[in-house]
């Protein structure tokens, strides 16, 4: 009793921090739960009587448990999201928002191990992935990442090293068509809410499509007057914009933009899937560059 007790003890102090593992290495808020409950099943059958370093022990455990999970992710596809009604009917349970006046968050998405993440993350495999991301995030020595992923420290290290170049390389080529993104995504947000339909043309491809509409003058059309409610995001760190209700978010439209023009919107109001996300509000100094085209955005 008195060992599991010890262990429950030291599993609450360091749960923080192995949901933060599991997070960044999953980018699944459910995932990491289950990630960090399957760790917690080991520990709480596994010996203690060696145990000297409890944080560093528990991180091995979750890592591991991730290291598995990621294997088994690659070996199933993704299915992808389907555009759906932009007006959703009523509010969705959070997708875990954070407000304009959050510095922290904002610049968590900002920096290279939030934005690059997110481009490059996905294209790791997963013993570069847990190497970079223990180390380079949370600071664990290579000598723990090699036995998690049964390799040296110096091959840790070297998995490690390959995949912040990576990572370096993504956040450099991704500042500017991000940032160009975002003015795209916020003069479209404008003309939609001032109803203008020349501006909204200007910034669709002639093939533009959402949902059922297809073509430029159909997207346009639909979107004239109907975005009052939507709000510029970063959306699991990509801009985007989100239909909000008192602060919460009802669904989330994403843009695909090839050559400055927009391809493709779709729009997601499941709850589940929103509940995945990690959405950012932009204030209103984050959006209020004037776009090259001479607008301003809201």
């Amino acid at each position: 009793m008195a060992e599991q007790e010890w262990l429950s003890e030291r599993f609450a102090e360091h749960q923080d921090r192995l949901h933060a593992v599991a997070y960044r290495m999953l980018r699944s808020r459910s995932d990491a739960e289950d990630a960090v409950q399957e760790a917690w099943l080991r520990v709480s059958r596994a010996e203690t009587d060696q145990v000297e370093n409890p944080a560093g022990w528990l991180t091995t455990i979750v890592a591991r448990v991730c290291l598995n999970m990621l294997e088994a992710r690659r070996s199933r596809p993704e299915e992808p999201a389907g555009a759906l009604p932009p007006e959703p009917a009523g509010p969705q349970r959070s997708a875990h928002p954070t407000g304009p006046s959050d510095p922290e968050n904002e610049a968590l998405l900002a920096d290279s191990v939030g934005v690059a993440l997110m481009v490059v993350l996905d294209t790791l495999s997963p013993a570069e992935r847990l190497a970079f991301v223990l180390h380079d995030v949370f600071d664990v020595p290579f000598g723990e990442i090699g036995a998690v992923i049964d390799r040296t420290p110096v091959a840790a290290r070297q998995l490690a090293s390959r995949a912040r170049r990576r990572v370096q390389g993504a956040a450099a080529a991704s500042d500017a068509a991000r940032s160009r993104k975002r003015d795209i995504i916020a003069a479209f947000l404008t003309a939609s809410r001032n109803g203008d339909f020349e501006a909204l043309l200007a910034l669709l491809d002639p093939d533009a499509v959402t949902g059922e509409a297809r073509g430029a003058h159909a997207v346009a059309g639909f979107f004239a007057g109907r975005a009052q409610a939507a709000r510029p995001a970063l959306v699991n760190g990509v801009p985007a914009a989100v239909y909000a209700h008192r602060g919460l978010p009802r669904a989330v439209i994403t843009f695909a933009i090839n050559n400055d023009k927009i391809t493709c919107i779709a729009i997601e109001a499941d709850p589940d899937r929103l509940h995945e996300l990690d959405i950012v509000f932009l204030s209103t100094a984050d959006t209020s560059r004037p776009h090259p085209s001479g607008e301003n955005e809201a």
